[in-house]
């Protein structure tokens, strides 16, 4: 009698739905995320943690302060108010000045940086005077617009339209430099005037650097009107933090800084929403390759 030796049928592997790849990529996703914000987390508590219990131990609080000391004081800000009226009215002008400016340095710092990035006879021309005004230390101007402007609004936005212009011409210079030189030929081949080219076809080329450039000069915005009004104001945000300092308040500093920084916190987050709207068409990045 032969014995027949069974042979176990091979396992054929289950192939993976779209959609179960799709689910997983989701999942891993939502994990790396959750795990950057833990890492987050956990580095924000062992600064506070630390600097609360040097400052406690070691360190004069007088002169550094400690987070307990910077958190009352905004809660009182917040709650009471300041010395010279309500927190939010001093936040508010700060804002103006920043958006204001902003909107003013953007839109020139594009013009300009436009204009020059597609005539090059242009830029031979003032390419020495721009690079002395770069080389200006523009802070310094904020004492200047102060002299001509007064304490008001002008000399503040005066001197966030100064920090913010170079920021953004330089991207939007190189922006217009970048563009494929094929399809400006092939665009006037088909008869494209300059103002078709510079529109339908630089302006959105160069929309990647002069929205990357954004994100600087947003910060650059709230710097100027700050240091404008450190210099010399009635009211603002910094305004605030000279008066701190000239009461040797490092908890008021500290508070005063903490405030411009949410503020430009929310204001990355907005144009970060912006240039992702306006660049659907770009591919998405890779995970490793993300920003943070």
């Amino acid at each position: 009698m032969s014995h027949e030796t069974l042979t176990p049928a091979p396992v054929v592997p289950v192939m993976e739905t779209e959609a179960d790849i799709l689910n997983k990529q989701r999942k891993a996703n939502t994990k790396r995320k959750r795990n950057i914000w833990a890492l987050r987390a956990a580095i924000l508590v062992v600064w506070l943690g630390s600097w609360e219990l040097t400052a406690t131990l070691w360190i004069d609080p007088f002169f550094y302060s400690k987070p307990s000391a910077i958190w009352q004081r905004l809660v009182e800000w917040f709650t009471e108010g300041t010395d010279f009226g309500s927190i939010w009215y001093q936040l508010l002008v700060t804002v103006e000045e920043a958006v204001i400016g902003f909107a003013i340095g953007a839109v020139a710092g594009v013009l300009f940086g436009v204009v020059l990035g597609r005539s090059q006879y242009l830029a031979d021309v003032l390419a020495p005077f721009i690079k002395a005004a770069n080389a200006l230390p523009r802070i310094v101007l904020a004492a200047l617009f102060f002299i001509w402007f007064g304490l008001g609004l002008s000399s503040k936005v005066a001197t966030v339209v100064v920090l913010v212009f170079f920021a953004v011409f330089f991207n939007a210079f190189t922006g217009a430099r970048e563009v494929d030189r094929n399809l400006i030929d092939n665009a006037r081949i088909l008869g494209a005037s300059r103002w078709q080219v510079l529109t339908s076809i630089v302006l959105p080329s160069a929309t990647s650097w002069i929205l990357s450039s954004l994100h600087v000069a947003f910060g650059f915005a709230l710097i100027g009107a700050v240091v404008g009004e450190y210099t010399g104001a009635k009211v603002g945000l910094g305004f605030l933090i000279a008066n701190a300092q000239g009461t040797f308040d490092s908890a008021g500093i500290y508070a005063g800084m903490l405030i411009i920084t949410v503020v430009a916190l929310f204001a990355e987050w907005g144009i970060g929403r912006l240039e992702h709207k306006l660049l659907r068409w770009r591919p998405n990045m890779s995970a490793s390759s993300a920003q943070i």
